[in-house]
């Protein structure tokens, strides 16, 4: 904080303090510099309240001017911070490592920072929630009634209950308790507000085999190293690595400190909190977009004060306010649902790394299927490895085998071929559980006119709309655009012409209640269940075993356990292969196929693998079919290697969109043309993205290739200085690292 010299009311001289605000949502990279009044406590990292422009809007305290010009202040001109709110401050340690995103990811540090305050109600008073008590010693009413009867035996234990609850308990309407309440034998109370419980590190141990208690002394070693470091936690399908890594949370716990387990969304199942439950005596505190916003803005408060012991959350977890973190968990931590697309761009498994560095404090990275990056990090040291070589149950892997789509296709009209549908009736006939995967949502990606060939895209983006037959809608993926699914052509009008092209997995659905129609069936997709907790009903209801054949898309590769599963299909095993452009595609296909593929056979029975490819000669396939992991990673690395793609260079995107389609194209070129020349820096482009239009905007790319030890910030830093102001609705997002190429 500066001092700035003044006069008093009297004409005196006089100190007044100035502190640097940031404004948080802001696309700034510079603080602005606020008076502090007179008994206006404040510290690095507080909420303030500040007059900008025309509002008064929520600001940070920031330790240090950032940014900006240098010039004399005129302090006539200066404006005073309005208040301080009564919300814990951030901690000097997410100051740096906002300060870091921003840098790395070019990124104003404005938007950063808002990331950090993505709860609305941790900035908004705590609105007292109330309930009802029984009154002791109350006389009966007057008027009893079998519903007020049942109130109030609930009531007489003497607990504090909402109205709504009570009534739900009793079976009574609202009203009776409201009834009770005026004849006095209910009182109005404030419920307490809730605090969250502390895990018991010492509940209940483990008993481990060899191999896990090796894995357990590497992970427990890191935490007492006091420093950071990263281990990868590479363990087969079923090896136990979620048990391994909860006694690293355990030790953090034992040493006074918060630990954070970080899932892909999708994964947060409730199989998983019941591990905790299991091991630590409660639940963790939990972080999701699911969660109401109430309670966000609790979890939030309560990482920032050290009453939230362990969280478990999706990526945007990794921004809240820890008051002393001291142990990150990634698991899954190859998924690409870690990588933000949207707004700041950024990798979570790779800024939790960051994090770590930033508190001292180990990370941990688990996964049956680590990513090339991690891999190269551990073969070079930088990361420790620790392998679980075997499952803990010490079932077999399931064997896995090709079907040749060329040489035993499906019948016609049908999507699985005789040799899957043989392999499901046989697992239907031993009461267990068959599993088949598509990653495909919806019924059929492509609907066309059969009489003149009239094809239903999207009006806003280059893209076919996908048909949803059990909503009566065709669908795009890309923007969200609906319609429902018309009796007649648009184009031509004739009526009942239109057909569905490909399948989706709402059609491997009804192929399968067609051909089984005893069998119990569950539809596991991301647009079917309309949340978190419906997600977690069903999961439950397969894991107890009251489903027979589960169809799914990605969401079923999600480290769930299904002890009856004992066959896996994959219906279109050369679905990911075709994404030419990515350069991970041929990695994503194995992780995906490995991951689905080890769902079975993971506890009372043997598993079983089918794959079905019109490719069982691909590398991908081969090496998932033969189980050969490190061949596939031999080959995978030597190419990234050889084409200087990550981890052994650095990639960054351009991305030029505008409404007009020439606007785009020609600023694009434009932005080719002021590329700096460097040595070994290559600009590759401009091109028309592959789906070349999303939400009405046209869309070009351009991609930058650099070696690992180029400062490809400061490389586009120069490039974004040389370009010409964006006029209009022109727009250019940088993605450093990117991992979407569409």
């Amino acid at each position: 904080m500066d001092s700035l010299l003044g006069l008093n009311d009297k004409g005196e001289s006089a100190a007044r303090t100035l502190a640097p605000v940031l404004m948080p949502g802001a696309p700034l990279d510079q603080t602005y510099d606020y008076l502090v009044p007179a008994g206006v406590e404040i510290e690095p990292g507080c909420f303030v309240l500040v007059p900008f422009g025309a509002q008064v809007r929520v600001g940070v305290i920031w330790d240090k001017p950032v940014g900006g010009a240098d010039k004399p202040l005129d302090p006539k001109k200066m404006k005073a911070v309005a208040e301080r709110l009564d919300v814990p401050p951030l901690p000097a340690i997410s100051l740096r490592f906002a300060e870091w995103i921003a840098g790395y990811t070019l990124t104003p540090l404005g938007m950063v920072v808002r990331m950090m305050m993505s709860a609305q109600a941790a900035f908004e008073p705590v609105k007292p929630r109330f309930g009802v008590r029984m009154v002791p010693d109350a006389a009966e009413p007057q008027r009893m009634t079998p519903a007020r009867r049942r109130a109030l035996d609930l009531a007489r234990d003497g607990q504090i209950r909402s109205k709504s609850a009570l009534a739900s308990e009793a079976a009574c309407s609202t009203g009776v308790v409201d009834g009770l309440v005026a004849s006095g034998n209910l009182v109005d109370v404030v419920i307490p507000e809730r605090r969250f419980p502390e895990p018991n590190a010492l509940h209940r141990p483990t008993d481990f085999t060899p191999e896990q208690a090796e894995a357990v002394h590497a992970l427990v070693s890191a935490v007492h190293g006091d420093g950071f470091s990263v281990s990868l936690l590479d363990g087969v399908t079923g090896s136990g690595k979620t048990e391994v890594y909860y006694e690293a949370v355990a030790e953090t716990l034992k040493r006074g400190r918060q630990a954070l387990i970080m899932l892909p969304e999708i994964a947060l199942t409730g199989q998983f909190m019941s591990r905790f439950v299991a091991r630590f005596g409660c639940a963790p505190a939990e972080w999701h977009s699911a969660l109401p916003p109430a309670e966000r803005g609790r979890v939030w408060r309560a990482a920032s004060t050290g009453e939230a012991r362990v969280v478990v959350g999706a990526r945007s977890a990794l921004f809240l306010p820890f008051r002393d973190l001291g142990l990150i968990v990634v698991d899954e931590e190859h998924d690409a649902g870690f990588k933000q697309d949207d707004r700041v761009h950024y990798q979570a498994r790779d800024l939790s790394v960051v994090r770590a560095s930033l508190g001292k404090f180990p990370a941990v990275l688990a996964s049956a299927t680590p990513s090339i990056e991690s891999h190269v990090n551990a073969r070079t040291g930088r990361y420790r490895h620790v392998v679980l070589p075997g499952r803990f149950t010490g079932a077999d892997l399931p064997d896995v085998s090709p079907i040749d789509m060329r040489a035993h296709p499906p019948e016609k009209g049908q999507w699985l071929s005789p040799l899957l549908v043989d392999a499901v009736g046989a697992t239907l006939a031993d009461r267990q559980q068959s599993l088949l995967f598509l990653n495909r949502r919806g019924y059929a990606p492509l609907t066309l006119c059969r009489s003149c060939g009239h094809r239903f895209e999207c009006p806003q983006c280059t893209a076919w709309l996908v048909e949803h037959r059990f909503r009566r809608r065709l669908n795009c993926h890309h923007c969200g655009f609906s319609l429902p699914i018309p009796e007649a052509c648009p184009k031509c009008g004739e009526v009942g012409s239109l057909v569905a092209c490909g399948p989706g997995v709402e059609r491997v659905e009804e192929e399968v209640r067609e051909r089984f129609p005893e069998a119990r069936v569950a539809l596991l997709s991301s647009d079917l269940i309309p949340g978190l907790e419906e997600m977690r009903r069903i999961i439950g209801s397969i894991e107890s075993g009251e489903v027979d054949i589960i169809i799914g898309t990605q969401m079923v590769a999600k480290g769930h356990n299904f002890p009856l599963l004992a066959t896996v299909g994959i219906v279109d095993g050369d679905l990911g292969l075709s994404m030419g452009a990515d350069p991970r595609a041929g990695e994503r296909t194995f992780q995906l196929l490995h991951q689905v593929t080890g769902r079975a056979g993971r506890a009372l029975t043997k598993g079983r693998g089918f794959i079905q490819t019109h490719m069982p000669e691909h590398p991908v396939m081969a090496a998932i079919i033969s189980g050969d992991r490190e061949a596939f990673l031999e080959r995978e690395i030597d190419m990234r290697r050889r084409g200087l793609l990550p981890p052994f260079g650095r990639l960054a995107a351009l991305v030029v969109s505008a409404r007009d389609k020439d606007l785009a194209e020609t600023f694009a070129r434009e932005v080719a043309r002021r590329a700096p020349r460097v040595d070994q820096i290559e600009v590759l482009g401009p091109a028309e993205a592959p789906i070349s239009v999303v939400r009405g905007r046209h869309r070009w790319r351009l991609l930058v290739k650099a070696p690992r030890d180029k400062n490809i910030q400061a490389y586009l830093r120069a490039w974004e200085e040389a370009l010409p102001k964006l006029v209009g609705d022109l727009r250019l997002i940088v993605d450093i690292d990117p991992y979407n190429f569409l």
